[in-house]
C-alpha cells in the first residue's frame, strides 16, 4: 500500500523531554463497559514538541477483548491547534500500512491538509499499535533490514534452491519479529486500530470522529464507519481499499495497476526530448528488463558500499510511479544508470523504505508493514493455488524481474506466528451521515475499482473521481478535489455522488 508520510523523524522523548504541560483534554464521558472505563476516560497531557505542535501519549489495551489479561500499550499523539475557529478534531492516517500519522502532521501538516482545514480542525495524527513511537513491532537492526529487503538469493529464480533461500531469510525475519516484539505481535491489526481509534476520540473530548485516511488509511476510516455508524462526523477516504478483497486480489489488482503506470510514465517520457529509453513502450520495457538482468550480472557500487541490482531498481520504479511529479526522477535514474551512476536510483529507492543517507531507517514501516497485513488477511497455504496466483502475478508483470520485496512478503505471511482471525466482507455503517470516498484513475497503489466498490459498500457512502495519474487525489493538489475535500470538512457541503474531477 501506498505510504503517505514524511520521512524525517523525531524521537518521542524530543517532544516530552523538560517541556512543561501545555494543556489538558477533557474526555467526553460516555458510558463504556466497566472493563474499558480508564482507557475512554484518560485525561491527555498535551505537551509543546515543536513549533505549533503538541504531544501527548494515551494507554490502550494490548487485548481490546481481554483488558485484564495482557500489559497496557502507548499510542503517540501529535496535535496542532486549529489556527481559526475550532469545529473539532481531525484525525489523519497516511496508510502503508505500517506509515506515521504522528510524522505526516508533525513533520508536515501543509502536506496533510491545507489552511483551509487546519483552520477549521486540531489536526492530530497519531502512531497505530505497532508503529514508529507508539508501542512498535520490532524486528531487525538496518543492517539486518537492508539484507533482508535487496539482497538477492545465489540461487536461480524458480529453483527449488532459489525457493529454499527466500523461505530461510522469511523465517529468519519472522523469527526475529517474534522474539523483539513478545506479545504484542499477536494484537496488531486493523480491527484493534479501530477500536483505538475510537477511544482517541473520546479522549480529545470529540463525540463524533472526523478523519482524513489515505491510502490504507482508508482502510481504518471505513472500519470504523461500519462498527461505529453512531459516532461518525466528517470522513473523507482518498486512495480507497476495498475491504472484500483478498491479499492476492490486492496483489494482483496493485500488479495490473502499476504496469498501466508505468506504461503511462513511458509513454510520456517517449513523448519528451529527453527521455533515456527509444521506441515503443513495448520496447521501453524490455529496455528496462535488460538494464535489470545486467545490474544482477554486475551491479553499480554506490559510494556508501552498497551494489545496485534489479531489487534496489524495482523499488526505485514503483516509488517514482506513486506520483506523477517524480517521474522525470525515474528518468533520470535511468539515465545515470546508463553512465554508471546508480545515485537517484538509490534516492528513489531509499525514500520508498524510509532509509536514511548514513544508513539507518526513519521508521519501522516495513516490520509493520508485514505484521498488519499478515493478520488482516486471511493466508493461502496450498501449493498447488499459490503456484496458479504467482504465474497469475508474473502475468500481469511486465518486467521480468519481480519485486524482492512482494516476493518475501507472500511468503512472511505464510509463515506468521499469528494468523487472521475473522470474517473479509463488505462495510456497510448503516445509519452513518455521507461519507466521502475518492479515488483516482491511474492510481497505481489503490486501484481506482476499489474506491468504486467501497463507496457502494457503505451504506452513505458518496464517489468522488479524479481522473488523473499518481496515488492520492488530494495530494495532486487539482484545485477540484482540494475544493470539494476543503468544503466537505469545513462546510459540510456533500457533492453529488458521482462527481468527476
Amino acid at each position: 500500500m501506498a505510504v503517505l508520510a514524511a520521512t524525517a523523524v523525531l524521537a518521542l522523548t524530543a517532544c516530552t523531554l523538560f517541556a512543561p504541560p501545555r494543556a489538558t483534554s477533557t474526555p467526553t464521558g460516555e458510558d463504556v463497559d466497566p472493563s474499558l472505563a480508564k482507557y475512554y476516560g484518560q485525561q491527555l497531557v498535551w505537551e509543546g514538541c515543536g513549533d505549533d505542535m503538541l504531544c501527548a501519549t494515551a494507554i490502550a489495551p494490548m487485548d481490546w477483548d481481554d483488558p485484564e489479561g495482557h500489559d497496557d500499550i502507548e499510542l503517540a499523539l501529535v496535535r496542532h491547534d486549529a489556527t481559526g475557529t475550532r469545529q473539532g478534531s481531525l484525525f489523519v492516517n497516511p496508510g502503508g500500512p505500517g506509515a506515521s500519522g504522528w510524522s505526516l502532521v508533525h513533520d508536515n501538516v501543509d502536506y496533510a491538509v491545507d489552511a483551509d482545514i487546519q483552520s477549521a480542525y486540531d489536526v492530530i495524527g497519531w502512531d497505530p499499535r505497532g508503529v514508529g513511537r507508539s508501542s512498535a513491532v520490532e524486528c531487525y537492526d538496518d543492517e539486518q533490514l537492508d539484507q533482508f529487503l535487496f539482497g538477492l538469493p545465489e540461487a536461480e529464480v524458480g529453483t527449488p534452491e532459489y525457493q529454499a533461500e527466500v523461505t530461510a531469510s522469511a523465517q529468519d525475519f519472522v523469527d526475529a519479529c517474534a522474539e523483539n516484539t513478545g506479545e504484542l505481535l499477536q494484537f496488531i491489526d486493523t480491527d484493534s486500530t479501530v477500536r483505538d481509534l475510537d477511544m482517541l476520540r473520546a479522549v480529545v473530548g470529540d463525540t463524533d470522529l472526523n478523519y482524513f485516511g489515505y491510502s490504507y488509511g482508508s482502510d481504518i476510516g471505513a472500519k470504523y464507519v461500519d462498527r461505529y455508524p453512531d459516532k461518525v462526523g466528517r470522513i473523507v477516504l482518498d486512495g480507497a481499499t476495498d475491504p472484500t478483497v483478498s491479499i492476492f486480489d490486492v496483489d494482483l489488482a496493485q500488479t495490473k495497476a502499476f504496469a498501466d503506470a508505468l506504461r503511462a510514465y513511458l509513454a510520456d517520457c517517449l513523448g519528451g526530448s529527453d527521455c533515456p529509453f527509444s521506441g515503443t513502450v513495448d520496447d521501453a520495457i524490455a529496455q528496462i528488463d535488460a538494464t535489470l538482468d545486467r545490474l544482477d550480472v554486475a551491479p553499480l557500487r554506490a559510494s556508501d558500499g552498497r551494489e545496485l541490482t534489479s531489487a534496489y531498481v524495482s523499488t526505485a520504479i514503483t516509488s517514482a510511479l506513486y506520483d506523477e511529479q517524480t517521474w522525470p526522477y525515474l528518468s533520470q535514474a535511468f539515465a545515470e544508470i546508463a553512465e554508471g551512476d546508480s545515485s537517484t536510483a538509490f534516492l528513489l529507492a531509499d525514500s520508498y523504505v524510509d532509509r536514511e543517507p548514513d544508513g539507518s531507517y526513519g521508521s519501522n514501516f516495513f516490520e509493520a508493514f508485514f505484521a498488519i497485513n499478515c493478520i488482516d488477511y486471511p493466508v493461502e497455504r496450498d501449493p498447488a493455488v499459490l503456484a496458479d496466483q504467482a504465474a497469475q502475478i508474473a502475468a500481469a508483470d511486465p518486467l521480468s524481474a519481480g519485486d524482492e520485496v512482494d516476493v518475501l512478503g507472500d511468503v512472511v505471511c505464510q509463515l506468521w506466528p499469528y494468523s487472521f482471525d475473522g470474517e473479509v466482507g463488505p462495510v456497510q455503517g448503516d445509519g452513518a451521515p455521507p461519507v466521502l470516498v475518492v479515488g483516482t484513475t491511474g492510481d497505481p497503489a489503490t486501484p481506482y475499482p476499489w474506491a468504486e466498490a467501497l463507496s457502494s459498500q457503505l451504506s452513505s457512502g458518496v464517489l468522488l473521481t479524479y481522473e488523473g495519474e499518481g496515488h492520492i487525489a488530494y495530494d495532486s493538489g487539482d484545485p477540484c478535489v482540494v475544493g470539494i475535500v476543503d468544503d466537505y470538512f469545513v462546510e459540510g457541503a456533500v457533492p453529488a455522488d458521482g462527481v468527476t474531477c
